[in-house]
């Protein structure tokens, strides 16, 4: 019997993508896959965040059991001291949510779910699954720092709802599915909710006729923000239509933009910087390979100097007569540093009465943007007139 397979084609990660862009699957499908540092600090705090969840909840072991299993996963190079507090506050958050319900709920950690119902070969790893009542609860824990994850709609979580739903309504009585989403360094906590029939009309009704034909020949190609962790991004077509999308502004009267147009292009900025990015990392890659880019090369960067041996050199320097004061300077270490090294609950016990917050400068963001419009505050000359 086969060995069952780690890593879906249709995954819930990259539904976002493929039910945006099916044709994607079938392009991609022979792209070798690429690791990130990211992605690798993702996984080591998953496998931490895990550990904890089991000694809670799952699996009772002794003080020395489990500072064995963390203080492995704590040798990985990878490991930072942050990766702690941060998988506190989701260890938090599953507590609390248990704690707040009626009766002791059904708790699964690191559950594979099967959608395939809707998705052909369609599995995943929900990072905890809950059942209570007639409640049924996803929770992911994302260790991303960039881009804020929400709930809402997620394509990812509603597809491990389905899976769950699948394997245990046979046993319980399911109404509302509640998913969540625990980012600690991007904006914290997300929750949604949705009902157990329009959950599976949407499994029905959008994801499989998507899925299907994903899961086939497709040609159908759409460019977007999903386009981001594409393997195919850089040399894309379909992508690389943002360049023309540019081109399309150059030649026309009058020789000035106008506002409205200066709009159309903003929302074009983010796109082509990132597409841009990416074909430069593609080319290097093909480079490097040995391939040729036509009319490219790689040449060698700007060198940086450095001590073969700093002990060495600075004895030297002292012996010659140089002060400390010229060979060392000494100052503080950021705030930001110190509450990443003592996590924050620690920081805001301790020193958080100390901090104070300055509103930032004003910074350019799509209307889509959650946060308030920025108000200019009048100027002392514009006061002065108003009086």
């Amino acid at each position: 019997m086969p060995a069952p397979k780690n890593h879906a084609v249709l995954s819930a990660s990259s539904a976002h993508r493929w039910l945006n862009c099916p044709g994607s699957v079938s392009l991609t499908k022979d792209m070798p896959d690429t690791k990130s540092e990211y992605a690798e600090e993702g996984r080591l705090a998953h496998a931490v965040a895990e550990l904890k969840l089991r000694k809670k909840f799952l699996e009772p072991m002794g003080a020395r059991a489990y500072t064995t299993r963390m203080n492995k996963l704590k040798k990985d190079p990878l490991y930072q001291t942050e990766m702690d507090s941060c998988t506190d506050q989701y260890l938090d958050y599953i507590t609390d949510l248990a704690n707040s319900m009626a009766a002791k709920p059904f708790i699964a950690v690191e559950k594979r779910v099967d959608f395939s119902s809707f998705v052909p070969e369609g599995f995943g790893t929900a990072d905890c699954v809950m059942i209570q009542g007639s409640d049924l609860y996803v929770t992911d824990y994302k260790h991303g720092k960039g881009v804020p994850v929400s709930a809402e709609n997620n394509p990812q979580l509603m597809l491990y709802g389905l899976g769950a739903l699948m394997e245990y309504e046979t046993v319980y009585v399911i109404k509302t599915v509640r998913l969540a989403i625990v980012q600690p360094r991007a904006g914290g906590v997300n929750e949604y909710s949705i009902t157990r029939d329009a959950l599976i009309d949407w499994g029905v009704f959008t994801v499989r006729p998507i899925a299907e034909k994903a899961a086939g020949d497709c040609s159908e190609y759409h460019r977007g923000d999903w386009c981001r962790f594409c393997k195919a991004r850089a040399v894309c077509r379909e992508n690389s239509a943002v360049i023309s999308a540019v081109e399309d502004f150059g030649g026309k009267k009058p020789p000035l933009l106008t506002d409205a147009e200066v709009g159309r292009l903003l929302k074009l900025a983010d796109p082509l910087v990132k597409y841009i990015d990416a074909i430069k990392a593609y080319a290097e890659q093909v480079l490097l390979a040995g391939s040729e880019i036509p009319g490219w090369k790689l040449v060698e960067g700007r060198s940086k100097r450095d001590w073969d041996n700093m002990d060495e050199a600075f004895s030297a320097l002292k012996a010659a007569g140089i002060q400390d004061e010229m060979l060392w300077h000494k100052e503080p270490y950021s705030l930001s540093y110190l509450e990443k090294q003592l996590g924050k609950k620690t920081f805001q016990e301790i020193a958080g009465g100390h901090v104070v917050k300055y509103p930032g400068k004003p910074t350019l963001a799509p209307e889509t943007d959650k946060r308030p419009a920025y108000a200019a505050k009048p100027t002392a000359a514009e006061d002065f007139t108003n009086l």
